[in-house]
Parts: structure tokens; sequence; C-alpha cells
């Protein structure tokens, strides 16, 4: 009589639906993947509106940057200064992530030394004016006290602002809370589980089933990925319908954030694996986790963006890969990019996965 061939697809998918049903009988699980991201959304999308506390501003090109207008600019601490090309200031411009786009020049005039142009967008009104305003106060000062026989130091030009889509604050904290979702989910989750699975020694029973590793992980990866998925998709749908979170492209830039969320949920759960490898007992998980999560939910602009943080501070930041996922989710949300868009993330974060799997094989134990 002929061998049944063992069925490691039906396996596979056993697999799934045991860890699928664990997960959803776990209040962290829920907690940490639905509950956490949603009451930040809610928090963040009863403010509402632009985040007013600073100005985000950029300097156009061949601008003079010897004079004490661009000084007060770099020191002052409510002023922001964005570098790029001139095509990428005038996209953040017309997008409302730029407050204003500040051009000086000297003059040969004896009414000014110098010549402001402040070019504003519809978007930023209140904080344009604002920052229109604080520029006009600084030229004054400036007048009285280094140039008393001159009329002015500086002439301001303000052109009238030019249309812009309005950069909410939830279109910033939505993508953040999703990648924040994804890295706990990814590295405590599977880091829990498949600690659990060696204590209890049930991956050492698999290990003398037909069983193999790939099913193991696959099916692990498959059923955390349809809940995860599930809990983004609220999310979204929530920040969509309660908060006008803004979808360029409507279904199909959700349908890419969720591409965005499985690639970052399995990358992360390489981390997990490690722990869960590396880890003597259950309660040295928590503390290898938040050695992985933490730097990332704090510096990788989940709440804030990279650019506020100390310069020494930011190439640390722009190393991790949620600060990539959280890039690209944005881009691909509000500045209606696509996948192929956002390709240089994506990579970035494939090379992360690599590393991280590569050493997650080398830890990995069945008992």
């Amino acid at each position: 009589m002929e061998e049944k061939k063992y069925n490691h697809v039906k396996a596979t998918l056993a697999i799934t639906k045991a860890s699928l049903r664990s997960m959803l009988r776990s209040p962290s699980a829920v907690v940490f993947s639905l509950a956490f991201p949603i009451i930040f959304i809610l928090v963040f999308g009863f403010i509402g509106g632009r985040n007013n506390y600073h100005f985000d501003i950029a300097i156009a090109q061949n601008s003079d940057t010897l004079n004490p207008i661009y000084q007060w600019m770099c020191t002052d601490s409510n002023t922001i200064i964005h570098s790029g090309t001139t095509e990428e200031k005038n996209v953040a411009l017309l997008k409302g992530k730029l407050d204003a786009i500040v051009s000086i020049r000297k003059t040969d005039d004896s009414i000014s030394v110098y010549q402001l142009n402040v070019q504003t967008s519809t978007v930023s009104i209140q904080n344009g004016q604002l920052f229109k305003s604080v520029v006009k106060e600084v030229v004054s000062r400036i007048s009285e006290k280094e140039l008393p026989n001159f009329q002015k130091f500086a002439i301001i030009n303000t052109p009238p602002p030019v249309e812009a889509r309005v950069y909410q604050t939830i279109d910033f904290i939505l993508p953040g809370q999703i990648g924040f979702s994804m890295l706990s989910a990814g590295v405590f989750g599977a880091a829990f589980v498949f600690f659990s699975l060696r204590q209890t020694l049930v991956i050492k029973r698999f290990f003398a089933t037909p069983v193999s590793k790939a099913s193991i992980i696959i099916g692990e990866m498959m059923s955390r990925l349809i809940f995860q998925l599930t809990a983004a998709l609220i999310i979204i749908l929530i920040g969509k319908f309660f908060f006008h979170f803004t979808l360029v492209h409507g279904i199909y830039t959700v349908l890419e954030m969720l591409f965005l969320c499985a690639f970052g949920l399995i990358i992360f759960m390489g981390f997990g694996f490690i722990i869960s490898g590396l880890a003597k007992n259950e309660a040295s998980i928590p503390p290898l986790a938040n050695i992985i999560t933490m730097p990332q939910f704090l510096l990788a602009g989940t709440f804030f963006s990279v650019e506020v943080f100390p310069k020494w501070l930011q190439p640390i930041s722009k190393a991790l890969p949620l600060t990539y996922m959280n890039e690209a989710m944005r881009k691909i949300a509000f500045d209606g990019l696509n996948l192929w868009d956002v390709k240089i993330q994506l990579l970035i974060m494939l090379a992360w996965g690599v590393v991280v799997y590569a050493v997650a094989i080398k830890t990995f134990k069945w008992e």
C-alpha cells in the first residue's frame, strides 16, 4: 500500500488557525495592536489641525546667508529650516509641509539693504501669517539696532498664498501609529509565542513530526498578518471617516498601505524570533524587546518628525527600520506616491530583513 504523502500546506494552515485563535484570545495582543494606536489617534485627532508650535520653512536657492535675518532663522528654536532642491521645496509648500519659502536677496538701493520674499500657501494661512509677523518684528528690531541711518534693514514682500492640500495632524500621526502597531506585534508577539512554544516543548514535539521549520514560521506569520492587517484597516477607516485622514487615491492607497504593513511586520517579526532564541526565561523577553522597540518608538518619527531632533541624533533615527516604514507610509497616503516611488525605503527595510533573519536562523532553537 502506497504511503500517503505528508501535506505541509495543510499543516501550515492548521498552525495559522491555532495561532490566530490564540491571538484573538490574548488581551495584550488586542491592546497593543489595536487599542493603543486607536487611543493615540483619538487624542491627536480631536486635537486636530496643524501643529502650530513651530514654523517649517525653506530658504530659496541663491539666497544671501551672511545676514542677521538668516542667522536668526537658524538659531530660533521655533523655526525649522528644511533642505532640498527648488522643486522639492515647492512641492512641500504645495502639500502644506512647509509654512513658507523665504528668499533673501541683497539690494543696491538706499532704501533697504535686503529684500525678503516670504511665500506661503493656503494651507499654512495661520502659521504663515504668524511667521510673517515674527519676521517683520525681527527685521524692525535689527533695523533699530544695527542700521539706525537706514529706513529699513529689509523690505518684506508677501505674495498671495499658493493653493495647497491641508496637512493635518492626523496625516502624520496615523501612519506612525500603524508602524508602532506593526513593530510591537512583530517583536513582542513573535518573541512571546515562540518562547512559549519552546518552553512547553511544543516545538520539540513538532521536531518529531514531519512538520518543517518553514511551516511553523509561515503559519505563525500568516496568523499575525491576518490579525495585524485587520487592525491596520480598522485604524485607517477610523482615521478616514472620523478625522478626514488623507488617502489621495482612495482604495488603491489603502491597499498599498496594507502591503507596507505586511512587509514591515514580516521584517519586525525577525527581531521577535531573535529574542525568542536568546531569552533564558519569560521575564527576560520584555527588556530585550524594549531595547529594540523603545528607541524606534521614540526616534523613528512616530510622534514627531525626525528633523526636529538634534543634528547629532538624526543619523541614529535615520538608521532605524521603522523610520523608513513611517516615511513610506506617509508618502503613499498624503503625497499620493506609489510603491515604486518609495523603493528606496523598501530596499533599506529589506536590507534590515536580510540581516535580521540571518541572525534569527542562527539563534533558532527547537527547545
